[in-house]
């Protein structure tokens, strides 16, 4: 009997969304026509502080460097990554309260600014953590690296050892500062999403669960392997120094796709829109429409992609929260909203 995916349905939509679809109704392979390029520009990146600079071997434990208070509910942190060998800003939006609780690290897009999550800029997720019971953690930084591991220094984008700092460094930092009870949950926009997906891919129950909005979470295979390639161009760095030429093995230990008994056990929601306009493009004036031109074709790409996943899930038995909209472009209005459709599972996951 084959594996069945849930669609989820969006609050006051009229088309009966909420249906099962089979793996026979999801195409067993779709292209991706576009690559899911960025849309807006990144920050200036900040000088590397002089902290960073007593960091420099993986056997040196990360640290806490300095603590600003935002908030009672808002701290940023400054870590000093031994594998980054520099030090990172992480916005943590925290419970008031020092009783134990889950944490969800949250991912930017392809041009994430070293100055400040785009998440914290371009949404309004310090309201919505408010009032959550959870540790929401946003590291600032990371554009185009896919927040993985790269096999070389980028002349352009620099050190990239994301996996290390992600699933090393920072989680001990956070349990141990922040009163984490070691249940966590990923997540990410775009590029962000498909790192989402990679990283529980790549260590098997470190997630309880892991969403992917907007994202494209197959890389190694084409027309897919292009789209990476030509999103970490479009910043100026060569994707060849991530994870190597066209057929290293890189690449496909860095695909889901290909390691999908990873994400057994891990609560997975993903997310598309179809890429035609939507709620969030009433106005279209000059901004309005380069969104839709640019980030319709972009978001059409990404759901061509998820229901490929999708599809690859549901025929190896992995169940997934699919939520296809039948509007939306690849803009954080939708995204904002897209996380909240998403909590329920991250809720769930993390009880």
């Amino acid at each position: 009997m084959s594996a069945e995916l849930k669609i989820a349905s969006a609050p006051g939509r009229r088309a009966a969304w909420a249906l099962r679809l089979s793996i026979a109704s999801l195409a067993p392979s779709l292209l991706l026509p576009v690559a899911l390029a960025p849309m807006s520009h990144a920050f200036p990146a900040q000088a590397v502080p002089a902290q960073a600079a007593s960091a420099q071997s993986a056997s040196v434990s990360a640290s806490i460097v300095q603590v600003e208070q935002v908030s009672p509910t808002w701290s940023d942190i400054l870590v000093a990554s031994p594998s980054m060998q520099r030090t990172i800003r992480v916005h943590v939006l925290h419970p008031a309260h020092s009783s134990p609780r889950p944490t969800f690290y949250l991912l930017d897009g392809n041009e994430a600014s070293e100055v400040r999550s785009d998440w914290i800029t371009k949404t309004d997720i310090v309201d919505f953590a408010a009032s959550k019971d959870v540790n929401v953690v946003l590291p600032a930084g990371g554009e185009a690296s896919y927040y993985t591991d790269w096999q070389r220094p980028d002349p352009e984008l620099g050190v990239n050892m994301w996996e290390t700092f992600l699933t090393d460094e920072l989680p001990p930092l956070i349990d141990g500062f922040f009163h984490g009870n070691g249940r966590d949950a990923i997540g990410g926009i775009s590029m962000g999403g498909q790192a989402a997906l990679t990283l529980a891919s790549r260590h098997p129950g470190r997630y309880d669960a892991t969403v992917a909005i907007s994202a494209c979470p197959l890389v190694a295979q084409q027309p897919y392997q292009d789209s990476v390639r030509a999103g970490i161009a479009s910043r100026g760095g060569n994707a060849t120094n991530m994870w190597g030429q066209r057929d290293d093995p890189a690449w496909f230990a860095h695909d889901p796709s290909m390691n999908l008994d990873g994400l057994r056990g891990t609560e997975i929601y993903l997310y598309a829109g179809s890429g035609l306009p939507g709620v969030h493009e009433q106005g279209f004036d000059q901004s309005g429409l380069a969104t839709i031109l640019v980030g319709g074709p972009i978001e059409a790409a990404a759901s061509l992609c998820t229901v490929d996943f999708a599809a690859r899930l549901a025929g190896a038995g992995i169940p997934a929260m699919v939520d296809l909209r039948p509007t939306g472009t690849h803009s954080w209005p939708y995204w904002q909203d897209a996380l909240r459709s998403a909590w329920p599972t991250v809720e769930s996951a993390l009880r």
